[in-house]
C-alpha cells in the first residue's frame, strides 16, 4: 500500500451467548474421550464487555467441528465442543479450566481467551499435560522455551508493534502517542511500543492508561489532545476501544488511528459507525469479507454446513485454530493419548488451510503463523488490506 493510499485512508474520517457450555449439539458432558467422541474444551468471555467476540470464536470452533462430524469425525469419533463462559475474568477462567480438567471432561483445549486469562491456566496446562491450541492472545511474556503443551496460532503483539509501528515512521506521521488498555495486555503493547520506537530514535509524545471498560475515554482523548499526538498507536480492545475512538474522533476526526489485532473487534463496529472508517489496524488472520482468500471461502462454507450465518473476523481465528488441532488429531491416530496428540502438532510443519500456511518450526515456543498484514477500515465497516 502506497503512502498517498495508506495515509488518505488512515484519515478519511452476535449477541452474547447466554447458556453454559454447547457439546455436540446438545447440553451434555460425559467425558472426554471415548470410542465415539472426543470433548475439546474452551473457557471464553460469552458475557461482559467481550461477549460478542467471545459469540463469534464459538461459532468458529463449531462450524470446524460440525464439518469433520458430517464427514465421519476423525477416525470415528465426534468432535464435541464444551465452551465455558468467564466473562473475561482471569479467577473464572482458571475456575472454568479446572473444572473441566479435573473431572475428566474434556481432552484437550482450544481458543482460550485474553492474555490474563491464559496466564491464569498456562500453568495448569503444563503441570497436567494437556495440549491447548491457539491461545487467544499475542502476549509474548507468555511464550516460553520450556513449554511443551501450548501451541500458539496467531504472532505475538511485538511482532504486530515491530510490523506498525515503522509503518506509521514511513509514512511521515509525527508525535505519535500511544494508548493502551490498563491491563497486561495493554502494558505488554505499551512496552513492545516504547522499544520499537526507540530502536527507530523516536519516543512516544506520551503514553495514556485507558481503563479496562473505557470509563475514562473522554479524560484520555483529551490528554492525547493535549499532547498535540499526530497519530495514535491503540493496544486497546473490545467495548474499550469504541469508548476512545468516539472520544478521540470527537476532539480530532482526521486524527490517524492504528491498533493491533484485536484492537477494534468485529462486534464493536456497529457501534462505532462512521467512526471506524479509516482506523488501520493489523491484520494476523485471512479477511473475513474477502473472498479471495481460500481460506475464507472454506471458512464461509463450513458456516453454511454448520447453519451459521455469523462470519466475523473473530469466526476465522477460531476456525483456522481448529483446523490445526483437527490436523494433529488425525495425525495422532486412533489410539489417542494426549501425549500422542502433543506430538503430532508439534510434528506440523506445513498445513495449508486455504492459502493460508500454519507450521512450527519443531521447537518450542510453538507459533503456528507469522503473517501480519495492515488493513484499514473502509466505509462499510469492514477491514481492508
Amino acid at each position: 500500500m502506497d503512502r498517498r493510499r495508506f495515509v488518505s485512508r488512515l484519515t478519511g474520517a452476535a449477541t452474547a451467548l447466554g447458556t453454559a457450555s454447547w457439546v455436540g449439539g446438545s447440553w451434555a458432558a460425559d467425558g472426554a474421550l471415548s470410542a465415539t467422541h472426543i470433548t475439546i474444551g474452551s473457557s471464553l468471555a460469552l458475557s461482559g464487555m467481550l461477549g460478542g467476540s467471545g459469540a463469534d470464536y464459538v461459532n468458529g470452533m463449531k462450524a470446524a467441528f460440525e464439518v469433520v462430524n458430517r464427514n465421519g469425525g476423525i477416525h470415528g469419533r465426534e468432535l464435541r465442543l464444551q465452551a465455558l463462559d468467564d466473562g473475561y475474568v482471569p479467577a473464572r477462567t482458571a475456575a472454568n479450566v479446572k473444572q473441566m480438567l479435573d473431572s475428566g471432561q474434556v481432552f484437550s483445549l482450544i481458543s482460550i481467551m485474553g492474555t490474563a486469562n491464559n496466564a491464569a491456566v498456562l500453568p495448569m496446562i503444563e503441570q497436567q499435560g494437556v495440549p491447548c491450541v491457539g491461545p487467544i492472545t499475542g502476549a509474548g511474556s507468555l511464550r516460553h522455551a520450556k513449554q511443551r503443551w501450548v501451541f500458539y496460532v496467531r504472532p505475538s503483539y511485538q511482532d504486530e508493534v515491530l510490523r506498525v509501528v515503522p509503518q506509521l515512521v514511513q509514512m511521515g506521521l509525527q508525535g505519535i502517542g500511544i494508548v493502551y488498555l490498563d491491563n497486561p495486555f495493554g502494558k505488554e503493547v505499551l512496552e513492545a511500543a516504547e522499544r520499537t520506537l526507540s530502536n527507530n530514535k523516536l519516543q512516544a509524545v506520551g503514553a495514556f492508561a485507558l481503563a479496562v471498560d473505557g470509563s475514562n475515554a473522554s479524560q484520555v482523548a483529551q490528554q492525547v489532545f493535549d499532547a498535540r499526538a499526530g497519530a495514535v498507536l491503540m493496544g486497546t480492545t473490545g467495548g474499550a476501544t469504541t469508548k476512545l475512538v468516539l472520544a478521540l474522533r470527537g476532539k480530532a476526526a482526521a486524527l490517524p488511528l492504528l491498533g493491533v489485532s484485536v484492537a477494534v473487534t468485529a462486534a464493536e463496529v456497529p457501534k462505532l459507525g462512521r467512526a471506524a472508517q479509516g482506523i488501520a489496524q493489523a491484520l494476523v488472520f485471512p479477511d473475513a469479507s474477502s473472498a479471495k482468500s481460500a481460506a475464507v471461502r472454506n471458512f464461509h462454507s463450513a458456516l453454511r454446513t454448520a447453519k451459521l450465518d455469523n462470519g466475523e473476523a473473530k469466526s476465522v481465528e477460531s476456525w483456522i485454530n481448529a483446523q490445526l488441532l483437527i490436523e494433529g488429531l488425525r495425525r495422532a491416530g486412533r489410539d489417542l493419548t494426549r501425549e500422542r496428540l502433543r506430538a503430532a502438532l508439534a510434528g506440523i510443519r506445513e498445513l495449508d488451510v486455504g492459502e493460508f500456511m500454519l507450521g512450527f518450526q519443531g521447537s518450542a515456543p510453538f507459533v503456528a503463523s507469522n503473517s501480519i498484514k495492515i488493513g484499514v477500515f473502509d466505509e462499510g465497516g469492514r477491514l481492508r488490506a
